[in-house]
């Protein structure tokens, strides 16, 4: 069974800074793709960035120049860092992993979720 783990939420002001992190345990064969993706209160869940295997990286356009993804294939981790953060930005944000088990095939796993708050 596959777990992701996310960490790094939490309350910031308008204009600063946060990085989020997600470490994938369990029975991974391979991780193809590892992204984040966020919720607001009466909103559908959108995607934020992903990243792929290769390190080709893609953003919400309403996100472009303030966040950036990185990934550590190595430690199946994947860190999100936030700057000049918006009252927009609020939500709770979650890891999902594109990835190949050991003993059920395909899978697209998704973290438990860690809230994000820009507020004065």
């Amino acid at each position: 069974q596959v777990r992701l783990v996310e960490s790094g939420g939490g309350l910031v002001q308008p204009g600063g800074s946060l990085r989020l992190s997600c470490v994938a345990s369990g029975s991974i064969f391979s991780i193809t793709a590892m992204g984040w993706y966020r919720q607001a209160p009466g909103k559908e869940r959108e995607l934020v960035a992903t990243i792929t295997l290769g390190g080709t990286t893609n953003y919400a356009d309403s996100v472009k120049g303030r966040f950036t993804i990185s990934r550590d294939s190595s430690k199946d981790t994947v860190d999100l860092q936030m700057n000049s953060l918006k009252a927009e930005d609020t939500a709770v944000y979650y890891c999902n992993a594109e990835l190949y088990t050991y003993n059920r095939g395909q899978e697209n796993s998704w973290g438990q979720g860690t809230q994000v708050t820009v507020s004065s």
